[in-house]
């Protein structure tokens, strides 16, 4: 089984996707090249000839040939991408969870970038930075205005360079600037701790291929601290998935030694595969070794894993597997339902393909496309409920979405019913002010879904939700 992730290429498995080793394309072209329409070729190569003659202006013939690849790639799926030079770049920092940067985790306020929390032993980090603070200004560019894309990409660069930023702290009252040198930062995608003595709370936000080693550095912390974990809480709401080695290997520290994980199939022999709790079926990704060495409870402490719309992919690969084996009950809300792999096919040396080649299956079979994992256990957000779930996008929502290949789709009438209800409710919350409206972070003592995971550890009563049902698959009316 080793050997035959080996030869896949780059295999995606997440809204990011991820990679093991490349191939070539000419050999990948001599094994699928089928006859070639020509008369629609003909008709390609006419197109191309007309807008280079009569179009109103010039036009830069390679980026004619750029944008019709795309165009046919993207009219796929949601998930099937041409890489360029440029989104190639990105798409290599995205699965190695590395960047040049000044390393701070950021969301917007008020059209402002508010730091959530520098990195550890980041530039920003060893510059002073604060949860809370504002930056106003990066370099000579005020920051109001711009997206949150925007001001990331200004504030990455190459190493070794210099970035201005002017902080705004409000506990202090004060404006000042901070010269920071980018460089290199590693991105944390595990989180975790002793929520209270005898039971952990661990978050993945997302499967990098740091994400495996991080994971484990954190589980022995927090048996360091409390050798008798009595229930484990395993987070991976809003986790958009990422490398599909990590999820087997995440999977495989709570399992039992070689059970299924989970397959794919697809139209190539290297895209029909069964992926198990073993070291052959994740090796080669940083951490995988430090699996075999994980405290031994973790087998067998009481698991609960916590997930929600925002859930999807690799995420949904380990939900799947721990639920068809019984190792754990879930809980939140209906995960977002994409169960398809990538693949990567490189190009050159610096553009490639993402393309769609195989769909995933849960150890007991089921296809998670665009249905997603329903909870053991449905819990609103609050106490409130989950007024804005409506709102929130899924697989099944995409345009061209790729059917989970069981079954026929249905039409949920009461889908847009909810849509208006939660739009309303949210025009009412965007009057209050925004102290108000800031949802509890996951992890603290305000998190509603956690704290009903932990009443479930205890014996306690669980809140249910009274509104959450399960999601059918709905067809696209065309």
């Amino acid at each position: 089984m080793g050997q035959k992730l080996k030869i896949t290429g780059w295999v995606a498995i997440g809204v990011i996707a991820g990679a093991l080793t490349t191939v070539s394309l000419q050999t990948v072209a001599r094994n699928t090249m089928a006859p070639l329409p020509l008369e629609e070729l003909q008709q390609l190569a006419a197109v191309f000839g007309m807008i280079k003659s009569d179009y109103v202006e010039p036009v830069d013939e390679k980026k004619l040939i750029t944008d019709a690849i795309s165009g046919m790639v993207s009219s796929l799926d949601p998930h099937s991408q041409y890489f360029d030079k440029k989104s190639f770049r990105e798409f290599r920092e995205g699965t190695s969870g590395k960047f040049v940067g000044v390393g701070i985790e950021i969301t917007q306020e008020d059209g402002l970038v508010k730091v959530v929390s520098p990195i550890e032993d980041s530039p920003a980090f060893r510059a002073g930075l604060k949860p809370n603070d504002l930056i106003t200004k990066i370099d000579d560019t005020a920051v109001k205005g711009l997206s949150l894309n925007e001001a990331v990409k200004r504030m990455r660069g190459e190493p070794a360079t210099k970035v201005l930023l002017t902080i705004y702290r409000k506990d202090e009252n004060r404006t000042f600037p901070v010269t920071i040198i980018r460089e290199e930062i590693k991105q944390q995608s595990v989180r975790g701790k002793l929520f209270e003595p005898g039971y952990a709370w661990v978050r993945l936000n997302q499967f990098q291929e740091r994400t495996v080693e991080d994971f484990a550095k954190k589980v022995n912390e927090i048996y360091k601290q409390d050798p008798k974990i009595k229930g484990f809480v395993l987070d991976l709401r809003n986790d958009p998935g990422g490398l599909l080695n990590a999820a087997v290997a995440i999977s495989s520290a709570f399992l039992p030694d070689n059970v299924t994980v989970v397959s794919t199939n697809g139209q190539t022999a290297e895209s029909k595969q069964v992926l198990k709790a073993t070291p052959g079926d994740y090796r080669g990704i940083p951490g995988a070794e430090a699996i075999r060495n994980l405290p031994a409870g973790l087998k067998t402490v009481p698991l609960i894993v916590l997930v929600n719309e925002g859930s999807a992919s690799a995420s949904e690969i380990v939900a799947g597997a721990l639920q068809d084996h019984k190792r754990a009950t879930i809980m939140g809300s209906q995960s977002f339902g994409k169960g398809s792999v990538q693949t990567f096919r490189p190009l050159g040396p610096d553009t490639g393909l993402k393309i769609t080649t195989s769909r995933y299956y849960t150890p007991s079979g089921r296809s998670i496309q665009a249905k997603g994992i329903v909870p053991d256990v449905m819990v609103d957000e609050t106490l409130e409920g989950s007024p804005y779930a409506a709102l929130r996008m899924r697989e099944a929502d995409y345009d061209k979405h790729l059917t989970s290949g069981q079954g026929e789709e249905t039409k949920d009438p009461a889908r847009e019913k909810a849509r208006e209800d939660a739009l309303k409710r949210l025009e009412e919350e965007s009057r209050k002010p925004v102290s108000e409206r800031r949802a509890p972070e996951f992890g603290s003592d305000k998190d509603f879904q956690l704290e009903q995971a932990l009443n479930k550890f205890k014996g306690k009563p669980v809140l249910v939700s009274k509104t959450l049902v399960e999601r059918k698959e709905e067809k696209k009316e065309e």
